[in-house]
């Protein structure tokens, strides 16, 4: 697919047509809150004077992962889209009623669980039928951003389909600290787009409701990469290529097997070493003190922030 002549000629969207070099913001109207406030998504498009792929990069498809609508804000302030070649479409926040509401869904509603979604459905479902049909049939491949969920913070990861050839391809292009294949979720946005023949890569750093500075630089800095690599942006754009990505080839959550207050002991992204203690479980009172040890050697490459740990909880994502 990555072969084939792009021909980005002329992007429509919602009745707007822009053609090569031209920029415009589109804001599409998706509902009215119930005080009759108008909610509408602002869309990006940035189509280059030269034929060339036309990408997508999304945030915000999840109303709380704030890190993601943050991470594309600051490529939109810094003028990291000044593209040359092939088209950028650039939706920062999704779900603006999440994001309202500090909410994952979308009035009760996972929307990245709603797809293909129906135009007569929920608003999730409604969401997700719009995104396809008026800005996913415009593109070759896009980047969705994403955090960790429930106050566990993931370190910068990059997740890919696995029998997608161009996947793959996009992931080593991106260079993420940590990458690996991940089985397609049912009714999810890269499901989708793998039906539609559309590789998707899902770039994941941070956790919910909070700024992780780390996560930003690499998801900017993967995407200036995959954008330098087709050429679309200058070659004067300066990108990180000090590290190698790390893959993953197996992973498995820790889990509490007792309750207590919880304290890490290792950093996120640490390489550790079997029955090496990641961290403890203590109860109120003092009295017991539960070591977390590593099941094998490997790296951390998410963790759980939230003190107040249940049994079963999910405490370290260890992978190797």
């Amino acid at each position: 697919m990555f072969e084939k002549d792009f021909k980005n000629e002329v992007v429509e969207i919602r009745g707007h047509k822009i053609g090569l070099g031209e920029n415009k913001l589109i804001k599409i109207p998706i509902d009215r809150l119930p005080t009759g406030t108008l909610i509408e998504i602002p869309v990006y498009i940035f189509n280059g004077e030269k034929a060339g792929p036309t990408i997508l990069l999304q945030g915000g498809l999840h109303g709380d992962e704030v890190n993601s609508v943050e991470l594309i804000r600051r490529m939109l302030i810094d003028k990291s889209y000044k593209i040359h070649r092939g088209c950028v479409i650039v939706v920062p926040l999704l779900n603006v009623f999440g994001f309202l509401n500090l909410s994952r869904d979308m009035h009760g509603k996972d929307v990245n669980r709603s797809f293909p979604g129906s135009k007569k459905g929920s608003l999730a479902s409604r969401m997700a039928y719009y995104l396809m049909k008026e800005l996913v049939a415009n593109v070759d491949f896009g980047i969705d951003f994403h955090t960790g969920g429930a106050q566990r913070c993931n370190y910068p990861q990059l997740r890919y389909t696995p029998e997608d050839k161009n996947a793959v391809k996009l992931a080593k292009i991106f260079n993420a600290p940590f990458s690996f294949g991940s089985k397609r979720i049912p009714k999810s946005f890269r499901n989708e787009c793998f039906k539609n023949n559309i590789p998707i890569v899902v770039f994941e750093g941070g956790e919910s409701l909070r700024l992780n500075e780390l996560a930003i630089q690499k998801g900017i800095n993967g995407t200036l990469k995959i954008l330098k690599y087709f050429k679309m942006i200058s070659d004067d754009v300066v990108v990180d290529n000090s590290a190698l990505s790390i893959e993953i080839t197996s992973r498995k959550w820790i889990r509490a097997k007792i309750a207590g207050l919880f304290s890490l002991a290792i950093k996120n992204g640490e390489k550790v070493s079997k029955n090496q203690v990641l961290g403890y479980i203590m109860d109120t009172y003092g009295e017991t003190n539960f070591e977390v040890k590593a099941p094998y050697d490997g790296y951390i490459i998410a963790v759980n922030n939230f003190p107040i740990i249940n049994m079963g909880d999910a405490l370290f994502h260890i992978g190797r």
